[in-house]
């Protein structure tokens, strides 16, 4: 699951999640990536070798993998994006970290917090936290069936906080 609950270590009360997108590409499956497209494309300038040609269509070749390169990166910045929720007796918080934008915040009393899942509508299995006269979307980057588990373990831990 692209979220994680750690329990704080001053108090068994409160405990942080946070949730991220999910990313499939490793490190090392981009270096394998890389070196694959440039040998692909590298292919078809082994019948070229001495002669004119070959030097003009390597510029060419070299700038279609430093797009593919530039463009990988690119998305990999674009999602490090991450939203962290602090859930104490006292209060709860989320803090949405964008990677190009400032941080997002929103806090209220988890006594007076309501948990909605809104299974059906354009998005499945929406997520929203209401408190604090204002309604915020939690996991919008996750899929309908992580929101669906993200909703059963987060009401668990709101209806411990209340209780307690």
């Amino acid at each position: 699951m692209p979220y994680e609950w750690t329990a704080s270590a001053e108090t068994n009360a409160s405990s942080t999640a946070r949730v991220w997108p999910h990313k499939s590409m490793t490190p090392e499956g981009f270096s394998w990536f890389i070196g694959l497209t440039a040998a692909f494309l590298a292919i078809p300038l082994l019948g070229l070798i001495g002669t004119v040609v070959l030097w003009g269509l390597l510029p060419f070749l070299i700038a279609a993998l430093c797009a593919v390169w530039f463009g990988i990166r690119r998305n990999q910045r674009d999602m490090s994006l991450y939203e962290e929720l602090v859930l104490s007796r006292e209060r709860i918080a989320i803090t949405r970290h964008n990677p190009h934008g400032p941080r997002q915040t929103w806090d209220a009393n988890p006594y007076w917090v309501e948990l909605k899942l809104h299974p059906k509508g354009k998005v499945k299995n929406y997520l929203t936290l209401r408190g604090s006269d204002r309604e915020v979307e939690l996991g919008a980057f996750l899929s309908p069936d992580e929101r669906l588990a993200l909703h059963g373990e987060l009401q668990e831990r709101l209806a411990r906080v209340k209780s307690a």
